[in-house]
């Protein structure tokens, strides 16, 4: 059983029991969460497509913490000016247990 759900405008598929990372949400380590807009629901080979999401389901998780994502470096030149600019950048993120699909 697995479900595809709309968190913070990115989609992610989540079957039970797994890990995903979201971007950062409000909320402790420890706390549970809620996704309302579930958009696709597989029961055993019975698929459910919501318009636009599936009326009644619910996908709930647990937050165990945040943590920071792969550093990014951003690096601009203009050849021949003598300008360089070396930028790094770490998005944060929320790693979620998801503990039931219904």
């Amino acid at each position: 059983m697995y479900a595809i759900v709309d968190i913070a405008g990115k989609q992610f598929k989540v079957a039970k029991d797994q890990f995903i990372y979201a971007p950062k949400m409000e909320g402790e380590a420890g706390a549970n969460v809620s996704f309302d807009k579930v958009l696709l629901i597989d029961n055993g080979g019975k698929i459910e497509v919501g318009a636009p999401t599936v009326n009644g389901a619910k996908v709930s998780g647990r937050i165990l913490e945040h943590v920071k994502g792969d550093k990014v470096i951003v690096f601009k030149k203009k050849r021949r000016k003598g300008y360089t600019l070396k930028n790094g950048h770490r998005q944060q993120y929320t790693k979620v247990q998801i503990e039931s699909i219904g």
